[in-house]
């Protein structure tokens, strides 16, 4: 599923025009992306939490030549599911 189609499936189930469950999905996406800028973790109950977390400086290799080479520091996000959603899938 991709975005268009997630936020016609929220418009159906809401009685929203797909217009405004777009620029629902699109605040609820910023929100999330900002929150995790500024390091907060975002639990969204039942579902999961999304945390900020911090890779460090390491040593890698190149596929193609085999040298070995490094790899800054960087933050990425991480996703940890909840119950009900590992119950869903599960």
């Amino acid at each position: 599923m991709r975005k268009p189609e997630l936020a016609a499936a929220i418009a159906e189930k809401t009685d929203l025009t797909r217009d405004q469950a777009n620029r629902v999905l699109n605040a609820m996406l910023e929100e999330i992306t900002s929150a995790l800028n500024r390091k907060d973790s975002v639990t969204l109950v039942g579902f999961g939490t999304f945390v900020q977390r911090h890779r460090g400086a390491r040593t890698g290799k190149n596929p193609q030549t085999g040298q070995p080479v490094k790899i800054r520091a960087s933050n990425t996000v991480a996703f940890k599911p909840g119950k009900s959603l590992r119950d869903a899938v599960n």
